[in-house]
């Protein structure tokens, strides 16, 4: 488990690092901590994942509209107030979107498969 003190986070004042996609470019701002990453992501409009994802996340939207793509052909779509969870190594997914989204994601190593 982790051991993580009391703290407020004002994403206001958090950086925002530019991720350029096949297609149009997300901004992260990260929060990183022992094992756990938390981001606030916002795409585009045009964005499409410059790559199928394996890891695990917890992913809410916040706004905008998204499909979370998994590479054996499913797709769904997330609007403002849904969420995916999926743990690490358990599907390859990606992301677009039309009109552009913003997202929380939070992802670490509490997402791994028990071995």
């Amino acid at each position: 488990m982790y051991t993580l003190p009391f703290q407020t986070l004002n994403w206001d004042k958090i950086e925002k690092t530019e991720h350029k996609g096949e297609k149009g470019t997300s901004f992260w701002q990260t929060i990183l901590a022992d094992g756990l990453r938390v981001r606030i992501v916002e795409y585009t409009a045009g964005y499409l994942a410059d790559h199928w994802c394996q890891r695990g996340h917890i992913v809410h939207c916040l706004e905008g509209e998204f499909v979370s793509e998994l590479e054996n052909g499913q797709k769904d779509t997330l609007t403002k107030g849904m969420s995916y969870i999926v743990s690490n190594d358990l599907s390859s997914h990606r992301s677009y979107s039309e009109g552009g989204a913003k997202l929380l994601i939070i992802d670490g190593d509490f997402l791994k498969p028990k071995t």
